[in-house]
């Protein structure tokens, strides 16, 4: 399901068409929504890398992390930095957002991330805020009919210095735009109202929500019964997406997520009748699944209508061939009954009227049957 949506952003959009949007939720709950847009983020540089996405370029608008964050991550993920200038820009919201620090930047920024990156030092301004990221995307992809793709770590950290009418318009207007091919942001859901938190899930095509793995968990006191569960809820979680497909229906799928010091991991949720299978199995009394011993031996048995050779050619006789092409024409002509050497028994032999006999007069009655 994580693959189905990195493909999703990797296709992008029609031409007249909006770009896809991403919406990727967590809370205090279960905070892994950022490790799910690192996955996403790494994912579809590997796609632009490998020219296989619609996208040429990938802005990343870092509120939340340093640039020197991102060169680091995609190093790790064995993404090639020497040619990082081609083909990503990271604008710069987190080091000076509000431009205060103007003499400490140079010393909060590696070589390798200054390279990469710009300062947007009056977060506060969307519009220009929107401008920078237009033209940081196309000093990317050119003049052409090429496209970028956005990436935006924190929205929330956005509707601290702005309003939720105007970040709205500015991701709007983003994805409408005729050079994006796609945009994906990530919320922190619990830290805003209904309200907002809809009005970003009403602008995506795409809503990925992570869950805390067991829910009863939370608003409990602490004891040594649940304690196991909160221990598992921040290791593990579950992954709800939400697509709107073109004709209006809405998918809605379940992974389940496994978050560990090399990454994140996404794996099949059962569904309830398996589920009820699994939870049934272990109360039955007899085993349902044949061993390697049963099923050789249910291979050597013999069923009823199966014509045995037993090492000889099979013939079967259907009634429709002449006498003459008959290896035993000589024996037959005698009008005496040879006995089965073999065997020790007699045989029947059927003398035929004529060769023109209708060929369906000495056919099984019950050949067409499907036995």
């Amino acid at each position: 399901m994580a693959d189905t949506i990195c493909r999703t952003l990797r296709d992008g959009g029609l031409e007249g068409e909006h770009a896809p949007a991403l919406t990727i939720k967590d809370s205090k709950a279960s905070p892994f929504g950022f490790d799910v847009f690192n996955y996403v983020l790494t994912q579809l540089s590997n796609y632009i890398l490998a020219g296989k996405s619609q996208s040429r370029g990938l802005v990343v608008v870092a509120y939340s992390r340093s640039p020197s964050f991102y060169v680091d991550l995609l190093k790790r993920r064995g993404i090639d930095i020497a040619s990082s200038h081609d083909w990503i820009h990271i604008l710069d919201c987190y080091t000076d957002p509000l431009g205060w620090k103007n003499w400490l930047i140079d010393k909060d920024i590696s070589q390798e991330a200054s390279s990469l990156s710009s300062f947007c030092q009056d977060v506060r301004n969307l519009d220009k805020l929107y401008s920078l990221i237009i033209e940081q995307g196309k000093g990317l992809i050119g003049q052409g009919k090429d496209r970028f793709s956005i990436a935006i770590d924190s929205v929330s950290e956005m509707v601290r210095h702005a309003s939720i009418s105007s970040v709205a318009g500015i991701l709007s207007n983003l994805r409408s735009h005729d050079q994006v091919s796609s945009i994906f942001w990530l919320l922190h859901s619990d830290l805003h109202e209904i309200k907002f938190t809809s009005v970003l899930e009403y602008l995506s095509s795409m809503v990925a929500s992570v869950e805390p793995f067991n829910q009863a968990a939370f608003g409990q006191r602490v004891d040594l019964e649940n304690l196991s569960m909160l221990e598992q809820n921040f290791r593990k979680g579950k992954f709800h997406v939400r697509f709107k497909r073109r004709n209006g229906r809405i998918r809605v799928m379940c992974e389940e997520i496994l978050v560990e010091l090399a990454g994140i991991k996404f794996t099949p949720v059962l569904s309830e009748d398996e589920i009820i299978n699994q939870r049934l199995l272990p109360k039955v009394q007899f085993n349902l699944q044949l061993s390697e011993e049963e099923r050789n031996e249910r291979a050597k048995v013999v069923l009823p209508f199966e014509h045995q050779g037993n090492g000889k050619p099979i013939q079967i006789y259907d009634g429709r061939r002449s006498l003459g092409e008959n290896k035993e024409e000589a024996l037959v002509s005698t009008g005496k009954l040879q006995p089965d050497e073999d065997s020790g028994k007699g045989q029947i032999i059927y003398f035929r009227d004529s060769d023109d006999e209708m060929p369906d007069s000495d056919e099984d009655p019950d050949d067409d049957l499907d036995i």
